[in-house]
């Protein structure tokens, strides 16, 4: 066993291209850390809906330029077999660690293997990338990225001509082109002969954005916003600029790309403390709203003065901005269908019936809202929206930003905030109100075994709701394919758990749904919504026994 160890890592040292890794596996055969070898080489980072996204470092359980090299030559086989010899493959990339190197590396197997390879010239917003696809009559697209994880990790997603990102059956038949991949060096990659491309496709996208807004509509609102040290800012006050908003005041400390992120725990809006530095900065600036977006600014936070808020300022969950957008547009009279994952409050279904417009619930994934039929707008509760689904088929956090300020505007000109406007939605449809049970593992057996012990002995109540009726999603239902998940639904409130798809977490979603006559009942509501989700954490924690 320990010597096959050492012989495998041996034998990926060889093909290695990259100093740095090749130096660190090499230090690690040297000192016979066989621990080490074995979590690096237990099998291989697994290629799913996703792309990859994993730690960096050497070995097939990293991600390196050795993994990326084999996951660009799978795609490009698969490109090849859908008949798309020739076809532009789109690359963008952020400024985490590696990632212009991936992206390189991406655009020689391309160009080596017959298809056209063009990179965004520097380190942009995904959405930019997802925008570029269509723009330019891309048969795929890739986006080295990991999001809002860790420093430590990074990421490939893939997108394909539609502009959508992956989903079955293609993730499964890239992974297997991707297994069939030889020996590194059989993979031609040429050390030029791709397209590094100018500004022109920023000044597309930048100018796409204005059709989010509604002509003549007042632009006053005033904003901090932190970039969370990812590459948003330029994108984003160039967007604000041309739309004629105030200039945003910038939270200095976390404005520049920076791969460390050196301010932040964990790189992400959601996470306790990332906000921190923008509540100063609010507190200073004085703004009608903080706008945040994540390192690869797909994704958009919000948050709002409130009084009641210790420190100020209270951020607005994911759910409570995905209806405030509805609601506005709605009032601007949009058409078509509004969609969301079935992790996301029951809200959205509601305005959208009230409005007479379609409304969809998928799978969790912009992989899958981006592709309902007749999309007009889509969100997830994890600070995702698609505003311009015709633009950008994925959730873009630029965009948002706009359509947020747009609102905060027009409810400034009336003397309202986007707080009076969560009170007019919770009197005409009801209390939404929702939490997350989130928990990070180690050992993803954890996981596995919460799931099963979900399944097994199904919680017949939480919180003191009789749960009426439990789903195992991966039998899919009439209206879902197949997924790895559990609903529940109580007299009053609903439950998913699931793991997550990109990070070593099991999720849990929770709504509760409480009746308001009227506004002066609003606080016993959201007091009692409060407990419930307490209640419903508490004990759905020890049916799963975590």
């Amino acid at each position: 066993m320990q010597h096959d160890l050492i012989a495998q890592a041996r034998t990926w040292l060889a093909e290695d291209p990259d100093p740095e890794t090749r130096a660190e596996l090499g230090a690690i055969i040297e000192a016979g850390d066989t621990q080490e070898l074995a979590a690096r080489f237990a099998g291989t980072l697994q290629f799913g809906t996703a792309g990859l996204r994993g730690e960096l470092g050497a070995g097939p359980m990293r991600m390196n330029r050795s993994v990326v090299i084999r996951a660009a030559a799978g795609l490009a086989a698969y490109l090849k077999a859908q008949g798309e010899e020739g076809g532009l493959v789109v690359i963008g990339y952020d400024a985490r660690y590696k990632s212009a190197d991936f992206a390189r590396d991406t655009a020689a197997v391309m160009t080596g293997a017959g298809l056209r390879a063009a990179v965004l010239p520097r380190p942009l917003p995904t959405p930019v990338l997802a925008y570029a696809i269509r723009h330019l009559g891309a048969v795929a697209g890739v986006e080295v990225t990991a999001s809002h994880n860790p420093p430590r990790d990074n990421g490939y997603k893939v997108y394909l001509g539609d502009g959508s990102q992956i989903v079955p059956p293609a993730d499964g038949e890239i992974a297997a082109a991707i297994a069939a991949v030889g020996p590194l060096a059989d993979v031609v990659r040429p050390e030029d002969g791709w397209q590094t491309l100018g500004d022109e496709v920023l000044a597309a996208y930048l100018a796409r954005t204005d059709a989010v807004l509604a002509a003549g509509s007042p632009r006053t609102a005033r904003t901090v916003y932190t970039a969370m040290h990812g590459v948003g800012t330029s994108v984003l006050t160039a967007a604000f600029a041309r739309a004629g908003f105030p200039e945003p005041v910038l939270v200095a400390e976390q404005a520049e790309p920076d791969p460390a992120f050196p301010t932040v725990a964990f790189p992400n809006p959601e996470e306790p403390g990332a906000m921190d530095l923008a509540f100063a900065t609010a507190r200073r600036a004085a703004p009608d709203l903080i706008i945040a977006n994540d390192p690869d600014a797909d994704r958009c936070a919000v948050a709002v003065p409130d009084t009641a808020t210790e420190g100020g300022w209270r951020m607005l969950r994911g759910d409570e901005v995905g209806a405030l957008l509805a609601a506005h547009l709605v009032e601007r009279g949009a058409t078509g269908v509004f969609a969301e994952s079935i992790v996301s409050s029951s809200l959205l279904g509601r305005i959208a019936e009230k409005a007479g417009l379609g409304y969809e619930e998928t799978l969790t994934g912009f992989k899958w809202i981006a592709r309902v039929d007749g999309l007009r707008y889509g969100y997830e509760e994890a600070l995702g929206y698609c505003v311009d689904p015709e633009g950008v088929r994925d959730k873009d956090g630029i965009t948002a930003a706009l359509l947020v300020a747009e609102l905060a505007s027009v409810l400034k000109e009336q003397g309202r905030t986007l707080l009076d406007l969560l009170d007019d939605l919770a009197l005409a449809h009801g209390l939404h109100a929702t939490d997350q049970l989130s928990v990070r593992v180690e050992d993803l057996s954890v996981i596995a075994d919460a799931m099963a012990r979900l399944r097994e002995q199904p919680p017949t109540a939480l919180a003191g709701l009789a749960v009426t009726s439990a789903e195992d999603l991966s039998r899919g239902t009439d209206r879902l394919p197949p997924t790895d998940g559990l609903r529940y639904h109580l007299e009053g409130a609903r439950v998913i758990v699931r793991p997550s798809g990109t990070e070593p977490k099991l999720k849990c979603y929770l709504e509760v749904v409480v009746p308001v006559a009227d506004a002066a009942g609003l606080p016993a509501a959201r007091a009692r919504g409060a407990e419930l989700l307490d209640g419903i954490k508490r004990d759905l924690a020890a049916a799963a026994g975590i």
